[in-house]
């Protein structure tokens, strides 16, 4: 992983050259001013357009990595003022790609703005931004799923859980393929308060597939429901802010994209193990179209499901009829707080998988199924 917080070139100088050689010219893009009328207000100088950026440096979306291009910086202004008031702020961008909402997030006038790009066919474009902006930008060639924040931002930055958010923010146009595991990552980190979340209840304003939008910020009983719905509002205030449709993107995804904001609560609405909680939730989820207690009794080995599943769903008060997308928070905070105290009474409960005795009773079948032809073909052989 490297840390480009001085660019090994001047960026800018080169990039205006380069279109000099090759017999072009930019235009200053409307609205951009080199500075504002007091000092204490920053805004980019007039720069190449992101389309001239991805055209000089031979830019192509990677399919692979599920990558758009937002090139629109109205829609990226509109991103960033719908992450609330940045001035002074501590800014973690994830896959900046081009650098489209990192142009919106600078002019924010952010005290400092850490960006983190796996690629690194987008660096060199980035570190024009770098050039442009004096110590406001650190760029990172690394992974976001890997990368670690927690000593990115000065100590002075962290608060009390109980207090105010942290002027710290995350913002990230997320690559569809890791958007899931990477908010499913974030929340752990928001059960755990590490990561991200060292420095208090840090928000974060992301982009997702306008379906996994819907399913984040669903309500009990409607269909989009699912296990991201009670992961994600168990622990977060979740709002899905704005709707951007898929002709804004290039190359155009085959769906809209959800803008959703996420702020840590103060008290999660299920106090229990964020490896718990999940646990129970996956299950429930397992058969959506089925009564709750077809999934949840997959929590326990088949020689016990049925009287352990009827003695959770009994403490619990739950109905054993509801369906999954039909159970509410308060539903999985008794599930999980009646199956921790079963977990307690059996140390070896929690690590069962009724996948693992499923494959192990299909391997054992097997086994009987091969030795009954083997003894079929020695009967022949004999005769």
């Amino acid at each position: 992983m490297l840390t480009l917080s001085r660019p090994p070139f001047h960026a800018l100088n080169d990039l205006i050259a380069a279109l000099k050689v090759r017999g072009e010219a930019w235009k200053v893009p409307r609205g951009f001013m080199a500075t504002s009328g007091t000092l204490s207000t920053f805004r980019l100088p007039p720069l190449p357009t992101i389309r001239e950026i991805i055209k000089l440096f031979r830019l192509q979306a990677a399919k692979q990595l599920s990558q758009n291009f937002l090139l629109d910086l109205k829609l990226t202004d509109k991103i960033v003022r719908k992450a609330g008031n940045l001035t002074d702020a501590y800014v973690y961008e994830v896959g900046p790609g081009p650098g489209g909402i990192t142009r919106s997030i600078l002019n924010a006038n952010v005290a400092e703005l850490l960006v983190v790009e796996k690629d690194s066919r987008f660096i060199p474009g980035l570190q024009m931004l770098s050039d442009a902006a004096p110590g406001k930008l650190k760029i990172v060639h690394g992974d976001v799923l890997t990368f670690k924040i927690e000593r990115a931002f000065p100590e002075s930055l962290k608060r009390q859980w109980e207090d105010d958010p942290p002027n710290v923010h995350i913002i990230g146009n997320l690559p569809f393929n890791v958007s899931t595991p990477l908010i499913i990552k974030w929340l752990e980190n928001v059960s755990c308060r590490d990561g991200p979340f060292v420095y208090g209840r840090t928000r974060m304003t992301l982009t997702f597939q306008k379906e996994v939008a819907e399913r984040l910020t669903a309500n009990t009983g409607s269909k989009q429901r699912s296990r991201l719905s009670v992961m994600a509002q168990y622990l977060c205030d979740v709002q899905h802010i704005l709707t951007i449709p898929g002709q804004a993107f290039v190359p155009k995804p085959e769906v809209d994209v959800g803008v959703v904001r996420f702020t840590p609560l103060v008290r999660p609405r299920i106090e229990q193990p964020f490896k718990l909680v999940e646990k129970v939730v996956e299950n429930a989820f397992q058969f959506r179209r089925k009564y709750c207690y077809r999934g949840l009794g997959m929590l326990f080995p088949e020689i016990q499901r049925v009287e352990s599943t009827e003695k959770l769903l009994e403490l619990a008060d739950v109905d054993p009829t509801l369906q999954p997308s039909q159970l509410s928070v308060s539903h999985f905070k008794s599930l999980c707080d009646v199956y921790q105290k079963m977990c307690d009474e059996d140390p070896h409960l929690f690590a069962y998988n009724f996948r693992e005795e499923l494959k192990k009773k299909k391997s054992k079948n097997q086994g009987e199924e091969d030795a009954k032809e083997r003894e079929r073909l020695q009967q022949h052989i004999e005769c």
